[in-house]
This record gives C-alpha cells, sequence and structure tokens, in this order.
C-alpha cells in the first residue's frame, strides 16, 4: 500500500467518524440518516457528469451493493437509537474487517502473510475491548451492541461487493457515483412508506444534507478508490482509524465516558494501523 493510498483511507475514516457522530447527535436518529443519504445521492448525481461511466460487467455488482447499503442504513439507525455512540461505531466498523480478512481468503483466494493477519488482529482486539464497555449506568448495552455486529456484517457485504464492482468498472468515482444516487432514491422512498415523517424531517436538516451528504460520498468515494488499488481487507482494516477519531467525538462533542478498556481498544487499534503502514511484506 503507497504511502498516497495509505493517507487517502486515513482521511475517509476522519470524514466518516464526522458524519456519523452528525446521525448519533440528531434528536432523530431516523431523519438523520436520510438526510445523509439524500445528501449522498445528490452528491452522486452532481459527479456522474464528469467521470468515466461504470463499464457493464459493474452493472451485475449495483443490485447487490445497493440492497447491503440498504440494510446497513437501517440497522445502523436502530443501533444509534440502542447504545451510545463511542459503543455502537466502533463495534460496527471494527467487525467488518474481520469478516472481509475471512471471506477475501475464503472466497477470493486471497492470501496474507502472518504480520499482516496480526495487524488485523490487533484491531480484533480493539473491537473485544469495545465490546465491554458500560453505558452511563454502568449496564451493557446488549441490545446496541447485537445491532452494531449486525451492521458490521452488512459494511462487509458491501466492501467487499463495492470493491469488485470498482475494479471491474474501471472507474471508482463513476461506480460509487451511480450507486449513491440509486441508493438514496431507494432509500428515502421505503423511508417514506415506514417513516414519511422522519423524511419530512430529513428536508429540514441542512447540514446533515450538505456536510452529513457530502462528508458520507467523499468518504466512501475515496474508499472505494483505494480498493483499486490495494487488497480489500487491508483497506477496510486501515479504515478502521475512524475508531479513533469517534472516541473523541463521543468523548469531548456528547460526554460519553472514556474508561480503560476504551483506551486500550484505541491503542491496538493505533498499533494494528503502525503495523500495516511499516510492513512491507
Amino acid at each position: 500500500m503507497t504511502v498516497g493510498i495509505f493517507m487517502t483511507v486515513l482521511f475517509a475514516a476522519l470524514l466518516h467518524a464526522g458524519w456519523n457522530a452528525l446521525v448519533k447527535g440528531g434528536a432523530e436518529k431516523g431523519a438523520a440518516m436520510i438526510a445523509v443519504s439524500i445528501g449522498q445521492g445528490i452528491a452522486g448525481l452532481l459527479v456522474l457528469p464528469f467521470v468515466s461511466w461504470p463499464t457493464a460487467e459493474a452493472m451485475v455488482y449495483l443490485p447487490y451493493s445497493i440492497a447491503l447499503h440498504v440494510g446497513y442504513q437501517s440497522f445502523l439507525i436502530a443501533a444509534y437509537r440502542m447504545g451510545d455512540f463511542t459503543q455502537v461505531y466502533p463495534i460496527a466498523r471494527g467487525v467488518a474487517p474481520l469478516l472481509v480478512t475471512a471471506v477475501s481468503i475464503v472466497l477470493l483466494g486471497a492470501s496474507f502473510s502472518s504480520v499482516q493477519l496480526m495487524a488485523i488482529g490487533l484491531i480484533a482486539v480493539g473491537i473485544m475491548s469495545i465490546s465491554l464497555v458500560r453505558n452511563g449506568e454502568g449496564t451493557f448495552q446488549w441490545q446496541g451492541a447485537v445491532l452494531a455486529l449486525i451492521t458490521g456484517a452488512f459494511i462487509a457485504g458491501y466492501s467487499v461487493v463495492d470493491g469488485l464492482g470498482a475494479r471491474a468498472g474501471g472507474t471508482a468515482v463513476g461506480y460509487f457515483g451511480l450507486q449513491a444516487a440509486i441508493n438514496g432514491v431507494i432509500f428515502t422512498a421505503l423511508s417514506l412508506m415506514v417513516r414519511p415523517a422522519s423524511v419530512r424531517s430529513a428536508l429540514r436538516l441542512p447540514t446533515h444534507l450538505v456536510l452529513g451528504g457530502g462528508a458520507s460520498f467523499v468518504a466512501y468515494a475515496l474508499v472505494v478508490y483505494a480498493f483499486m488499488f490495494a487488497p480489500i481487507a487491508m483497506v477496510t482494516a486501515l479504515r478502521e482509524t475512524s475508531i479513533i477519531f469517534a472516541l473523541i467525538i463521543g468523548s469531548v462533542v456528547f460526554h460519553e465516558r472514556v474508561n480503560i478498556r476504551k483506551v486500550a481498544a484505541a491503542m491496538s487499534t493505533i498499533c494494528g494501523v503502525i503495523v500495516l503502514r511499516v510492513y512491507r511484506g
């Protein structure tokens, strides 16, 4: 992984933690997520005229990608309703690289060195630490944790599909721009059927529409771009540096408690990222 790709994914991680904080910080999590989805879809439409159109081979992946993204968005909303930001976000994001690595080895025939697997394992240790945190009342948020794990499975699914789709399509931004535009329409339509009031509320959230949607689009477009030049599992693992940003945001912005387990998780993740960057094998 080159320095350029490494720094690109780190920047994407920061943006991702930021827009997730916007969703968590809103009074209505569903409206906030819908607003981000709409904003992301608009961003996709705006860039499509200026980028290459994905090939026919890439179109095969789009339906699966959209279904997985809708599932991810839906479960993320539910998870944020049940758990702290500093619990839900790290679990959901941290489980993904483990699942992507397993899928890459078993189904895609990828191979990793022992050092690379150790780096991903360090991130896994961080996730195990986060899964033991307690909320402000000192009780474990089981429902939030379970929903976060399911969310992580969707993240792993769309990461693999989008990585393959971008490679087949030959254009990261074109592929994701089309996916984001279609996903925005579908997720909004489904939300209108289930929670029409949330959609109306979403349209009254300009910060989420513009900043949240824009940050979400740029963050994942950068990740899809990285998928084209580096192993999907490695990019997914590095992306989880966002856990560090999420812990900082949760503590400073939401005043959520930071205990020794959260610090241990952060240090484990940092060590894993360092190994990924330093190791050249």
